[in-house]
């Protein structure tokens, strides 16, 4: 948490301008429930700056001009630390795919309101409608696409499915599959007494033909391939392509922990879940992260293949968290 020197605790929201404006209309269009009072107030206590000058109430009438960089001072407001290194890989006049660093919210957050994956995005580009086409949890790294505008949002979010034509993901698991290539198919379902409500787990047809407390299977199918062995910590892991042919929640990493083989840093599929409901109660410590092998899940979007008006066009993200096999 950054303070001003009056020590007043607080978040400095940071962002790029654009076009051409009045600073008043920014620091509004950020503070919605705010008075006028509270403007001349944020001046007059210096939470506002310039391409690090610090503004006086003399600002008040200030045009701010493209390529301009903008602090806000939020005093009292708490974020999480993030990684908001974020790059933009790929665009066209509609949409764009974007390396999502590990450890990155998406979207908001009970703890983070402005330190997401979105709201970067349209803090730092010109894109200040951008939206999110799909998600990724927080703790996995890689892919993502976003329409740049509300229009397209709603334009390509109803053909997903035919713009998206494959998924490609790497894991690092642990131990080594018996298997080069396995074709997974289960059906995903959430359990009423899990103490983990977010957890899903793999079943069988059977299962969910005799078993009605299952909250809502679904069928789901991922191709797996090891690519490679090694070892962390002098345990053996693997690297795994994922390829997905379905997209549902957790997918990837609950058909993996089935399989034997959890994601290296997985807290909720490896040990049972034990490291996440422990951080429900208190911190993780070094002891803890060194058993599951890194501070987050190594998951990586690493290819996306999408069909764009009839032209095929390949991504790809090479921006490998730390931990990498």
């Amino acid at each position: 948490m950054l303070s001003l020197s009056d020590g007043v605790e607080g978040f400095w929201l940071q962002g790029q301008v654009f076009e051409t404006m009045p600073l008043r209309d920014l620091w509004f269009h950020w503070h919605l429930r705010a008075e006028p009072c509270d403007w001349y107030n944020a001046l007059a206590c210096g939470r506002v700056q310039i391409d690090q000058q610090t503004l006086t109430r003399e600002d008040d009438t200030r045009l701010l001009i493209p390529g301009q960089r903008y602090a806000l001072f939020k005093p009292e407001h708490v974020e999480a630390p993030v990684n908001s290194d974020w790059k933009l890989l790929w665009q066209n006049h509609e949409l764009m795919a974007v390396h999502k660093p590990a450890n990155l919210p998406v979207s908001r957050t009970t703890r983070n309101l402005y330190n997401t994956l979105i709201s970067l995005v349209r803090r730092h580009t010109q894109y200040t409608d951008a939206h999110l086409l799909h998600r990724l949890d927080a703790e996995t790294s890689g892919l993502m696409l976003l329409s740049k505008n509300s229009h397209c949002d709603r334009k390509w979010k109803k053909r997903l499915d035919k713009l998206m034509v494959s998924k490609r993901y790497q894991a690092v698991v642990w131990g080594v599959p018996d298997w080069q290539a396995y074709d997974c198919q289960n059906y995903l379902a959430e359990h009423p007494e899990s103490p983990i409500r977010s957890r899903v787990f793999c079943l069988s047809e059977q299962q969910v033909q005799s078993e009605p407390e299952w909250i809502k299977p679904r069928l789901s199918r991922t191709r797996f391939r090891r690519l490679k062995t090694g070892t962390h910590q002098q345990r053996p892991i693997s690297l795994i392509e994922c390829e997905l042919l379905t997209g549902r929640r957790h997918q990837i990493r609950t058909q993996l922990a089935a399989l034997g083989h959890p994601i290296v840093g997985d807290k909720t599929y490896s040990e049972d879940g034990h490291y996440y409901l422990k951080r429900l109660e208190q911190e993780l410590d070094a002891a803890d992260y060194r058993q599951l092998g890194a501070a987050h899940q190594l998951l990586h979007a690493c290819s996306l293949a999408l069909n764009v008006y009839g032209e095929s066009v390949v991504i790809t993200d090479e921006f490998w968290p730390v931990g990498w096999l």
